[in-house]
């Protein structure tokens, strides 16, 4: 449906100029972070949560490693989310034999500290794990608290229950009344790169003790250098991303669809900053398609303002289009803002051709989410909701279908077969 209104309607846009903006440095060389790289292989064996051969085991090695996985199905992680509290670590998910690794009714969370993690082609749907509708099942799909240098790449996160994909920690470090800025920001988590996931179907009236809570991605108080790029956005109320006070963040060539009350936006909470002196915000949002469908507010923007502070923004080169494929409002207000919005973007939207942002769209969408070559269901059905403009936020994952059900798979992983600099198959 996107891609039929785009090609019968000629009228330019208020809001757009192309895709394929500048990036930062990091995503520009191709340089992420090395991970695990050059430490030992730790094979993992087992679909059991824990134990020997398990994923958990291997993530709690020491050490330089790589994890690969020579089974291949869903792992059942109980209401147990891993944790990764130390780093040097890549968790190769796409070595997995076909169907690939599953996690379900749990996630991960990187740690306070961790430092050098990479984790990629892992497919993590928490749901609602069989509990009481605002019972206090909470749970992030994948999060780094208090980490830095963490690339999460090419992984489906469905169903969270809180966050799908986020960076937080402590907003002013170990100690609120003497930590400096660049105390508080050395403590929470620092240099992120959120490249190529589905970030999709957040839950919204579930598990989680407010209620409505269908959330996409956080970049909380004070977090810098996060990066979030090329990826689907689909089916989440709002935070497809929410940058809070004084983040440093960059988003750049991604496509969100359908969300319900926003699509990008910035907060800072006076009452979670008390007597702390407000610190101003930087973002870049480039090269983004905001799309609207079934479930999206007609008085969304595709970027807006709430809270106190100040914001630089640079935003521009955007496409964003309601469901009739008309344009949307650039920036608005919700509550009773009082921020600063420093606007400082070097085009302020330069009219340009909707069929401008087809190729980026397409790329981003045969390219997103855990292993794309071989998609699961799941995936599948999302992305077709964006193609065809359908689709809505559900409250449960039996709406979707529920848990995947997959055949336990096995195959070796042999060395010779990859490069163990890139982990890529040779």
């Amino acid at each position: 449906m996107w891609r039929r209104t785009f090609l019968l309607s000629s009228a330019a846009l208020a809001l757009g100029a192309s895709a394929g903006a500048q990036q930062p440095a990091l995503l520009r060389t191709g340089q992420h972070f090395p991970g695990g790289r050059g430490g030992k292989i730790i094979r993992v064996t087992t679909l059991a949560p824990s134990g020997p051969g398990s994923i958990s085991e291997a993530i709690k090695a020491k050490g330089a490693r790589i994890i690969v996985f020579e089974v291949g199905g869903v792992i059942d992680l109980n209401r147990q989310s891993l944790r990764i509290t130390s780093g040097d670590l890549t968790i190769a998910g796409h070595t997995a034999p076909a169907p690939g690794i599953t996690l379900i009714r749990g996630g991960i969370e990187i740690s306070q500290g961790a430092q050098n993690v990479v984790i990629r082609h892992l497919m993590v749907r928490p749901g609602e794990a069989g509990q009481a509708k605002k019972s206090g099942w909470e749970c992030d799909g994948i999060y780094a608290y208090g980490a830095s240098r963490i690339e999460v790449s090419n992984c489906s996160i469905t169903w969270a229950t809180d966050e799908g994909l986020s960076a937080s920690g402590k907003r002013f470090g170990k100690d609120d009344k003497e930590a400096t800025l660049e105390q508080w920001r050395a403590f929470t988590s620092h240099d992120i790169v959120f490249d190529s996931n589905i970030v999709a179907e957040g839950l919204s009236n579930s598990t989680h003790s407010k209620g409505e809570h269908s959330k996409g991605t956080l970049i909380h108080d004070n977090v810098r250098f996060a990066t979030v790029t090329r990826s689907l956005y689909a089916h989440n109320m709002e935070r497809n991303i929410l940058f809070k006070g004084g983040t440093h963040g960059f988003m750049i060539d991604n496509v969100v669809y359908n969300p319900g009350k926003r699509f990008a936006h910035y907060n800072l909470h006076a009452n979670e900053w008390g007597t702390h002196e407000y610190v101003e915000g930087e973002i870049n949002i480039t090269g983004n398609a905001f799309l609207a469908g079934p479930s999206t507010d007609k008085k969304a923007a595709a970027f807006m303002m709430g809270g106190e502070g100040a914001l630089a923004l640079r935003m521009s080169n955007n496409l964003a289009l309601d469901g009739q494929g008309k344009p949307l409002a650039r920036i608005g207000r919700f509550g009773d803002s009082e921020a600063i919005l420093l606007d400082i973007s070097e085009k302020t939207d330069a009219a340009a051709a909707r069929a401008d942002f087809l190729p980026m769209i397409d790329k981003v969408l045969a390219g997103c989410g855990a292993r794309p070559w071989d998609r699961d269901p799941i995936d599948a059905r999302i992305i077709a909701d964006v193609k065809n403009g359908t689709g809505r936020i559900v409250n449960s994952e039996q709406e979707a279908g529920g848990y995947p059900v997959r055949a336990e798979t096995h195959a070796p992983f042999k060395d010779a077969e990859w490069n163990l600099e890139t982990m890529e198959r040779r």
